[in-house]
């Protein structure tokens, strides 16, 4: 696989393997999962039970998300990195309230926080690399003679 070739891919490579990796543990190890977010693990689990059906879904769904956050990095998906900042920062306000009204335990505002930290990361990764190719193009129209047409730049091949 390439390294990422951006501020915001590496930010978007970095969520890509922690989740991808997480996915693994809830799959392989549900009960490490588990413990790590705050959550009980019983001796056993009354009939009627689904939790471990929940976290296999869970747990599935962080290891396919991890595998295509890790395809938008390698493809340098700017679009998927805009995307995530916002759905990122709606999964921090909502995991934010899952805490606060006692529908998951204090321990699982770790997770909000990590999406939200996450989401800024990203943005700051995308005005940073915005920033930079901008100077980029604006010290190659300088360093062109007049009527030549200047090379293009690496920020040229993502935009």
């Amino acid at each position: 696989m390439k390294l990422p070739r951006s501020a915001a891919g590496w930010t978007i490579a970095v969520f890509g393997v922690l989740a991808l990796l997480m996915g693994a543990v809830g799959l392989i190890w549900p009960e490490a999962l588990l413990r790590m977010l705050g959550f009980e693990v019983p001796a056993s689990r009354a009939p009627g039970d689904h939790t471990g059906t929940f976290l296999t879904a869970s747990s599935m769904a962080s290891f396919n998300m991890g595998v295509y956050y890790l395809l938008a990095t390698a493809t340098e998906w700017r679009a998927f990195y805009r995307f995530t900042v916002w759905f990122r920062l709606v999964t921090f306000a909502v995991f934010s309230i899952a805490v606060l009204a006692d529908v998951a335990p204090g321990r699982f505002f770790g997770v909000a926080a990590w999406e939200g930290l996450g989401a800024l990361a990203t943005a700051a990764g995308l005005w940073w690399d915005a920033r930079r190719g901008a100077a980029a193009s604006t010290l190659a129209t300088a360093t062109t003679p007049a009527g030549q047409a200047a090379p293009p730049s690496a920020a040229d091949a993502v935009h």
